[in-house]
């Protein structure tokens, strides 16, 4: 189901998705599938002192093919006599414990990390192994057992801790901090510093809902750079 499962999320256009058990996953199920879509280089050097009209649809598309992915998925899996879950692509769900909603029900970073994808930087964002923070993500929860054992979380070794993504913060929301596989999301960054801005200062490019900046300036993961350092 595996082998299945992987050459499906190729034929849809997702290049690298990994597999991994989960002692918490949502409803009961407990292994995911972390899926990766790489963002268009060209699209995200646009990217300047604000988000640009192409980048915020480039988002909602990418946002859009993950979710018919994570749908096509699922139904493989379902056909099987599996049950599945998909955690939306981009959806916020407000809490007791976060009113405002800046948490997705379950971290795509978290399950990529899970799926030994990559790491995390000092920027909050997800770095991929190849892509660094150029990608949109999303989870798929199953009762299919695609994992036999847990994959090793990749040392927080990718981010080159340079404070790129700090410097051109607008918001002044990235707290300039060495992620560690104990912290959480939130040590990182500062969501309510994020969105004030963007609501306050992008109204104009997607009602205020996406930025990119901290992503333009990563040096991993820009057009011609690949492997562990970037370079």
């Amino acid at each position: 189901m595996k082998d299945r499962l992987t050459a499906l999320c190729r034929e849809l256009g997702l290049e690298d998705p990994g597999f991994f058990p989960c002692r918490d996953g949502p409803a009961g199920l407990g292994w995911g599938i972390s899926l990766a879509v790489r963002l268009s280089g060209a699209v995200v050097d646009e990217i300047g002192d604000a988000p640009t009209h192409s980048y915020f649809h480039h988002y909602r598309t990418v946002n859009a093919l993950l979710d018919h992915a994570m749908l096509r998925v699922g139904l493989a899996l379902q056909r099987e006599g599996w049950r599945y879950l998909p955690i939306p692509a981009s959806q916020s769900v407000p809490t007791p414990d976060d009113p405002r909603g800046y948490h997705g029900r379950w971290s795509h970073k978290k399950a990529a990390v899970l799926a030994g994808l990559g790491t995390m930087g000092a920027s909050g964002l997800f770095l991929h192994k190849e892509w660094g923070p150029r990608v949109r993500l999303g989870t798929v929860f199953t009762d299919c057992p695609l994992a036999e054992a847990p994959s090793p979380i990749l040392l927080p070794d990718r981010c080159q801790s340079c404070g790129a993504c700090a410097a051109a913060c607008p918001a002044g929301a990235i707290r300039g901090r060495i992620w560690d596989p104990a912290m959480e999301e939130f040590s990182l960054v500062d969501p309510e510093k994020c969105s004030r801005y963007m609501k306050e200062h992008f109204q104009h490019i997607g009602r205020g809902a996406v930025c990119g900046i901290c992503m333009k300036v990563c040096p991993l993961g820009r057009e011609g750079t690949r492997g562990h350092t970037g370079a």
